[in-house]
């Protein structure tokens, strides 16, 4: 595939598994126990992130608050018993709890409105799968250092706005949009629509410094054990690689992403390299 000044591609995927947080580590952090209290927070709008429902719990107030959260599109996951006592570390969570979200989910089209109020071609960073918090967090991160206009994450299967991600991030998720989707190729497919080329990280790609990361930049870092998914690599304009000289074949997630960002800042600022 052509593109501006003959475009080519290139990136690195992860193939060791990095270990994720356990939810237990951030429960006394972000955690909301029991009916009234979730039913509050969801009265004040406090940004939540997922709830938690006991298998089968409908009674009372609990259907209540899952069409609530269902109007408001937060994520709804039923668990067991033994999960959600320990979670709750055996409080008495009458069989709902909620993971609050460290900011406010945005939106897709707020990123590319931001873009338009800077005068800039959009450039979003979009996450597929991407599991441990701490990679996320750093990912905003970078992505505010670098001028990006937000990151897309799904809404299953994936690190999300919690209190370790916003730790992680040091206070970048209160300026870099963050929105939540449902179908990760939809969504590419929608943006593509509006010019965008998408950059897909992978080991099997071009060299990184050979891309022209020029127009609209979608780039796409996969998660921590299997890389990007299939569908949205086949879905993909390129495909990038970053060059492995030493015996470890891997990088950390958000490190190989942040080589990236900051390759697409050097080139938007017109910073050769020497």
């Amino acid at each position: 595939m052509e593109k501006q000044k003959g475009r080519r591609d290139g990136f690195d995927k992860n193939k060791k598994r990095e270990e994720a947080p356990r939810e237990s580590e951030e429960r006394s952090n972000d955690l909301i126990i029991g009916r009234n209290a979730v039913s509050e927070a969801l009265k004040s709008e406090r940004a939540i992130d997922t709830l938690l429902v006991l298998k089968g719990e409908r009674n009372g107030s609990v259907g209540r608050i899952i069409a609530e959260c269902r109007e408001r599109e937060i994520v709804i996951k039923e668990v067991d018993r033994k999960k959600l006592d320990y979670l709750c570390g055996q409080g008495n969570h009458q069989g709902v709890a909620a993971w609050a979200a460290v900011h406010e989910y945005s939106s897709v089209e707020a990123m590319l409105e931001l873009a338009k109020e800077r005068g800039e071609d959009p450039f979003i960073i979009l996450c597929d799968e991407l599991e441990d918090p701490h990679n996320l967090g750093a990912i905003i991160r970078t992505a505010e250092t670098t001028g990006a206009h937000g990151v897309i994450i799904p809404k299953r299967r994936n690190a999300s706005l919690t209190w370790a991600v916003g730790k992680s991030s040091a206070g970048a998720v209160e300026y870099v949009p963050v929105a939540r989707v449902a179908n990760l190729a939809a969504t590419i497919d929608e943006l593509k629509k509006q010019g965008f080329w998408v950059y897909t990280a992978d080991m099997d790609g071009k060299n990184w410094c050979e891309t022209d990361f020029g127009g609209a930049v979608l780039l796409v870092v996969g998660s921590e054990g299997k890389g990007v998914s299939r569908l949205v690599k086949e879905k993909s304009d390129f495909v990038v690689s970053l060059p492995m000289r030493g015996k470890i074949t891997s990088l950390n997630a958000s490190v190989a992403a942040s080589v990236l960002m900051y390759e697409v800042a050097r080139q938007r600022l017109g910073i050769k390299a020497k």
